[in-house]
């Protein structure tokens, strides 16, 4: 009996230990090789050779990728080529964005991709080049899945990898692989895409900034908001609500559809009229004026750029000289005169020649408001102004873009009740006392005179540019 339970025991023993020795056998099975102790790497490996050249730009992304691991098992299956990009590619031609990209914690994936896009799972010498002579391309898989590149010849006898140029070949050869130089950084078409999706995703999911709901207090009911401005259309404030008061201009209180996104660049169109009026000749003191003397070219780009459109009747260089300095010494004098010849029209020749045809007397908005300028027909052109202080349409059309047209014309305009640019009856009183001693005469040619050390127009265009 005793006998009996005894034997019973001990195969109930053995049956428990030879399931525990089965558990342990797959639960070891289950539990990850390391790979260190299955691949050995060489101190004469070109993995090491790549860790110590001096392409350390790839070395250390390589490293950030994760990538040491995976190639240590790809050289312990097979030689690999490494094409290596110069450290400039990747430093300073790389585009800031698309490295920010690949740097990104959440983008590992797309710089695995990127760098096994560089290695060919096979020894590719520079012998072994496909010629030129032959003019054909051997296309070879890389680590990288389901992505390969061409390798082929210039005419020139350039190596090239797809669209890189091979600058130093078999830089690092070593038994289990080579590396060539490159210039430039290889990027496969499926991290190309998940850049250009991640930066489509950026610009939708951006957050349009919007002001806080008005109350109309008449029904105490939210105010509709206001319907967007279609891009280059007007702008929907009237060009005198964007000025300031004082002798200078400002853009709109709200920017108009040509502001923040820039759908008019005015300022290159108004460097681009002065220019015009330098080389065209003739009236290099009204270009004066506007750079030197006052602040008008940089207050009518801002006001192109916002999407206004301007006509200037420009006086020619005769019709300035004959400005005395009455006439200008006074604060503000210059942009006053300047502002009378700016109309906030676009007008050609054309358009100004039939308004007057068809209408006889045209009066046309200036920016000095209330002032308005009079357009009339006479002797087959267009005269502006009224008495002695009219001028003729002279040189038409000098400038036209669309947004800016310059009509030059033979005077110098003011309004009819301007009482500033007459003499003071007390200047004119100590002018006459002292006529044997002080002769008052025209101001004429250069205007710069009034401001010592100022730049010339040609000076302002070159230091804009």
């Amino acid at each position: 009996m005793d006998f009996q339970i005894h034997g019973v025991v001990s195969k109930t023993i053995f049956y428990v230990f030879t399931f525990l020795s089965v558990v342990g056998t797959i639960y070891a099975s289950t539990l990850p090789v390391n790979s260190s102790s299955s691949v050995q790497i060489n101190s004469n490996s070109v993995l090491v050779a790549l860790l110590d050249s001096h392409y350390t730009e790839l070395s250390e992304l390589v490293e950030k990728a994760l990538l040491l691991q995976t190639l240590e098992e790809a050289v312990g299956k097979h030689n690999i080529t490494i094409f290596a990009p110069r450290n400039e590619a990747l430093e300073r031609d790389l585009d800031p964005e698309f490295k920010r990209f690949l740097l990104e914690p959440g983008n590992i994936k797309s710089l695995q991709k990127l760098l096994m896009f560089h290695i060919i799972p096979s020894r590719i010498g520079s012998s072994e080049w496909p010629s030129s002579s032959v003019n054909e391309s051997t296309r070879h898989r890389t680590l990288s899945t389901h992505e390969h590149l061409n390798l082929f010849t210039n005419k020139d006898s350039t190596k090239k990898v797809d669209l890189a140029a091979v600058i130093h070949p078999d830089a690092v050869i070593r038994p289990d692989g080579i590396i060539h130089g490159i210039e430039r950084l290889l990027i496969p078409r499926s991290v190309q895409e998940d850049f250009n999706s991640r930066r489509s995703l950026r610009a939708i999911s951006a957050v349009i900034p919007e002001g806080a709901p008005e109350v109309d207090p008449r029904t105490n009911r939210l105010k509709k908001p206001v319907a967007p401005v279609p891009a280059g259309s007007p702008p929907a404030l009237p060009i005198e609500d964007a000025m300031a008061p004082g002798p200078s201009l400002a853009p709109a209180p709200a920017p108009g559809p040509g502001g923040p996104h820039h759908h008019f660049d005015g300022h290159s169109q108004v460097k681009d009229f002065i220019q015009t009026l330098l080389h065209y000749g003739g009236y290099n003191e009204m270009a004066d004026i506007l750079v030197n003397l006052t602040s008008l070219a940089t207050e009518m780009g801002k006001l192109v750029s916002e999407g206004y459109v301007i006509t200037v009747l420009a006086p020619n260089d005769e019709a300035m000289s004959r400005l005395t300095t009455d006439q200008l010494s006074e604060p503000g004098a210059p942009e006053q005169i300047m502002y009378y010849h700016i109309i906030p029209e676009y007008q050609t020749e054309e358009s100004l020649y039939n308004a007057v045809r068809r209408f006889g007397k045209v009066k046309y908005d200036t920016l000095r408001l209330p002032h308005k300028v009079v357009a009339q027909e006479a002797d087959g052109s267009v005269k502006f102004g009224n008495g002695d202080e009219s001028a003729y349409l002279f040189d038409p059309d000098i400038f036209t873009d669309g947004r800016i047209s310059v009509q030059g014309i033979d005077g110098v305009l003011f309004p009819p009740d301007d009482k500033e640019n007459q003499p003071k009856p007390e200047t004119e009183k100590r002018v006459q006392s002292t006529s044997s001693k002080i002769s008052v005469k025209p101001r004429r040619g250069k205007l710069l005179e009034q401001r010592k050390g100022t730049t010339t127009p040609a000076r302002f265009m070159e230091s804009e540019a």
